[in-house]
């Protein structure tokens, strides 16, 4: 994949290093995602499975949340056939919930996107699983 992805999905320690200006990879994530936002193709708001912000203990609703609530990120729910891809991607490749919604998101989104993560091995795991074109990027 070249240039930059029209989508960006948001793993757990990118969600914690952009709710915290003070989380030492702050600012690369927070780089990442501008580069998404407003050099991107299309443009698109960063996108995080809701069993991500679960798991990073993200409420949209506190104070200590106003940094990320400002870049617009859009809740990915888990819904019923989301549930079903997640919990197949549970069963073979034995990984977290949350890295499983991941998984059934980029299954579904149209076009190139890029998952902003710590956890390289598992996404890249999950990558391959689904063949879908998405690109890792380390955070």
């Amino acid at each position: 994949m070249t240039g930059a992805p029209a989508r960006l999905v948001l793993d757990n320690e990118a969600v914690q290093a952009l709710r915290d200006p003070a989380h030492r990879k702050h600012r690369r994530a927070l780089a990442f995602v501008e580069v998404i936002v407003s050099g991107g193709r299309g443009g698109a708001a960063p996108v995080v499975p809701t069993a991500v912000r679960v798991e990073a203990a993200w409420d949209r609703r506190v104070a200590g949340a106003a940094a990320i609530n400002r870049l617009r990120v859009t809740d990915a729910p888990l819904d019923r056939a989301g549930a079903d891809r997640a919990a197949a991607l549970v069963a073979a490749l034995r990984i977290s919930v949350a890295d499983a919604h991941i998984g059934a998101v980029v299954a579904t989104m149209p076009g190139s996107c890029a998952v902003l993560t710590s956890d390289v091995d598992d996404v890249g795991r999950i990558v391959r699983h689904l063949d879908v074109p998405v690109r890792v990027v380390a955070l």
